[in-house]
């Protein structure tokens, strides 16, 4: 296949997509950024807590 031809189907196909508006990828970005925050603090507090659940087993041996 030659180089021109890929490049005109690449553009023809790329005229077919339907690209999001600027509101949906503010609110799509909105959603992403609250569900790393929740999943970041729901994984601290889980750390935290299997982190002393360690130190007490290890104290219990001592």
């Amino acid at each position: 296949m030659k180089t021109q031809t890929f490049i005109q189907e690449c553009k023809a196909e790329l005229e077919k997509v339907q690209w999001p508006t600027r509101e949906e990828v503010v609110s799509s970005t909105i959603v992403v950024l609250i569900t790393v925050a929740v999943f970041s603090i729901f994984l601290s507090i889980s750390d935290m807590f299997f982190v002393n659940l360690l130190k007490w087993f290890w104290s219990l041996g001592a």
